[in-house]
């Protein structure tokens, strides 16, 4: 499973921030960071709980710019801090991400990986949701969200 090829069911990106890793795991990981920078542009969040670890639950309900509302639901499978996590979205449209957190020194690379049940669903999710422009967006929005985090420290 690369993220460079993804297979057919799945979608894929990686980036590289100019943050250290423990930095970026916090913003993926702390609620009122992730609130602040989760999901594509034009966004918001409201987070209800995010209990990350084996078995937690993140519920979230995303607010697009047109108003409506999409409750999310992920279940935590692994959490290997800082470097990977593993969750589904249980909420549907069902799919398991797995996040990966490569120490680069003061940079970190992210990669993440959405792998669906099958090509058709992942078809649908992309030509319905947007997903691969919105996971690139996602992750513009965490970098813009990192650097305010360093500026604050």
């Amino acid at each position: 499973m690369s993220v460079e090829s993804p297979a057919a069911n799945e979608i894929a990106h990686s980036r590289v921030f100019d943050a250290p890793r423990e930095l970026v795991w916090r913003m993926w990981t702390e609620p009122e960071h992730v609130a602040q920078w989760w999901g594509p542009n034009g966004f918001t969040n409201t987070i209800e709980i995010m209990d990350v670890r084996p078995g937690g639950v993140w519920k979230f309900v995303m607010h697009g710019p047109d108003g409506t509302d999409y409750a999310n639901k992920f279940v935590y499978l692994e959490v290997d801090r800082p470097s990977r996590l593993v969750y589904d979205h249980v909420s549907g449209p069902l799919f398991r991400a797995t996040a990966t957190f490569e120490d680069l020194g003061e940079r970190t690379r992210v990669s993440v990986v959405m792998k669906f049940e099958s090509a058709e669903l992942r078809d649908r999710v992309v030509e319905q949701f947007g997903a691969v422009e919105g996971l690139k967006q996602n992750l513009d929005k965490l970098a813009a969200h990192l650097q305010n985090a360093k500026v604050d420290a």
